[in-house]
This record gives C-alpha cells, sequence and structure tokens, in this order.
C-alpha cells in the first residue's frame, strides 16, 4: 500500500460529478439519468417505509426518518454532533429525542447505508484529539438525491446548506465522499483502515488515514481545486512534523489532471489514478 506514481487523467470535474450521482448501486447505475434518480427515490422510501420496519429496528414514522436522513447526508464530511444533526431534520421544532436519532442511527447502519469514518487515537499525546467520527452515507448518489441535487445543480455551484464550517459546499463534500468511497475498498483489499484525523481545537485536520498493523500510515488530504498550492498541504506537513518517520506517505487528492511529487515529498494525485 502506497501512494507513488506519476501519469495523467482526461477525467475533470464534470467527470466526478457524473460519478458522484452515477450510484455503485447494481441495477441503478446502468440506468439513465431520469430513471436513475426516480430509482434513488424509490429505494428512499423503500428504506424509511418499509425496511426498518420489516427488520423489528423502529416503528413506523416514514417522514421523520427520511428528514433525519436528509440532515445526514447534509453533513456529509463534516463531525456534526448528532444533536445539530436532529436539530436541522426538524426545522426547529418537535426535534426527534436523542434516543430516537440513536435508533435511526444504529438501524441505518445494520442495513449498510452509513459509512461514517472513526477518529483516530494512536494513544499518545503528540495532540489533543477529537474522537468524534466523519458522517458519510454508503452511497454519495444517495446523499445527493436526499439533498435535491443533480448534476446540473452540482456543476451549477447549488447552494445547499450543509452541516458544519461555514466554508463547506455540497459539491465539496460530495467529492470527498466519492474519495472515502474509494479509499474504503481499496484499504479492505490492502487490509487496511481508513481513519481521519481532527484536534480538538480544530486548527489541524486530515481528512483520512490509511494504516495497517505493518505500520504504514498514509495521510490524505481531499480538495476540490485542479491547482492546489501550498495552503492546501499544510496539514499533511504539520501531520509529517507529529509522527516522523513513522508517517510513510502524504496524498493530496484533487481534481486535475497530472500526478506528480513536490519537493515536500506531498504526492499529489487525481481521483481517477487512485488504486489499491
Amino acid at each position: 500500500m502506497g501512494a507513488a506514481g506519476v501519469g495523467e487523467t482526461e477525467i475533470d470535474l464534470e467527470g466526478y460529478v457524473q460519478e458522484i450521482v452515477a450510484s455503485g448501486f447494481p441495477g441503478i447505475r446502468s440506468l439513465p439519468g431520469r430513471a436513475r434518480r426516480l430509482r434513488l427515490d424509490g429505494y428512499v422510501q423503500l428504506v424509511v417505509e418499509h425496511e426498518v420496519v420489516d427488520e423489528g429496528m423502529l416503528r413506523r414514522q416514514p417522514a421523520q426518518l427520511k428528514s433525519w436522513m436528509a440532515a445526514y447526508a447534509a453533513a456529509t464530511g463534516s463531525t456534526a454532533t448528532s444533536t445539530t444533526i436532529a436539530q436541522a431534520a426538524s426545522s426547529g421544532s418537535d426535534v426527534p429525542a436523542r434516543s430516537t436519532t440513536e435508533r435511526y442511527r444504529d438501524a441505518l447502519t445494520q442495513l449498510w447505508l452509513l459509512d461514517p469514518v472513526p477518529a483516530w487515537h494512536p494513544g499518545n499525546d503528540f495532540a489533543r484529539l477529537s474522537l468524534s467520527p466523519k458522517h458519510f452515507l454508503a452511497d454519495p448518489a444517495l446523499s445527493a438525491r436526499l439533498l435535491g441535487l443533480d448534476e446540473p445543480r452540482l456543476l451549477a455551484g447549488a447552494r445547499t446548506k450543509m452541516l458544519g464550517p461555514q466554508d463547506r459546499t455540497a459539491l465539496g463534500a460530495l467529492f470527498e465522499a466519492l474519495v472515502a468511497l474509494s479509499l474504503q475498498t481499496y484499504a479492505q483489499a490492502a487490509e487496511a483502515v481508513v481513519e481521519h484525523i481532527r484536534t480538538s481545537r480544530r486548527d489541524h485536520e486530515i481528512d483520512f488515514l490509511l494504516h495497517r498493523n505493518d505500520e504504514t500510515n498514509i495521510a490524505v488530504e481531499v480538495k476540490l481545486t485542479g491547482a492546489p498550492d501550498s495552503s492546501d498541504v499544510r496539514h499533511l506537513l504539520w501531520l509529517k512534523e507529529q509522527l516522523g518517520e513513522d508517517l510513510t506517505d502524504m496524498v493530496l487528492i484533487y481534481t486535475g489532471s497530472h500526478a506528480y511529487q513536490r519537493q515536500d515529498g506531498v504526492a499529489v494525485m487525481p481521483l481517477a489514478l487512485l488504486g489499491p
């Protein structure tokens, strides 16, 4: 498991947006746009009206559960608290109880619809770290549908209220979700785990850290840009200062066309060239 490699791709931002909305579900992915959107909407309705009930996990409350799923989609890539998600799901009134939202989370996790990335906690004192997971649905296309976003709206920069830091955009969050899905798949093949790092004061954050028992550690930052600069790698370089030789590789994943190595050691790689 490593980050080496040079190369180029013809995949651009439009291609990544197409991949975000395409869905990874067999039987949905191959459908034309409108049919795919309808099938995804139907799947969400099936989940909230039948699957969680049929499995005996929740009493029938489809509207509230769907609202919570949409709020969770708005938290994609963030560490928003369960209270923040619940408040976003309630539009200011009738906020579901914590016990209810915990049942939502547990039920959807059992159905493999939630795929959160846990926080890394190494057990030493090199930094005070947050232990909150980053939120991801199992398929970025589901998040896009729950947020009412299709390919044209994403490419047009539709203003959608996202939970978390003020500067977050829906496209940035969903691109990170696409990266997360890829990393989880490749990490499983490499017998590695995917976690994230965020200091408790929020002054440093690493989007993903892949590691396995042979002490291979690869730090990954995700940027929705075709022209990254030094500010985009500052958290990676901070982590390198903390871990030294224990950090195997640093990778910046972006939307540009070329893979290359920066002088500071960071591998800059288009998502399309990422592999196990």
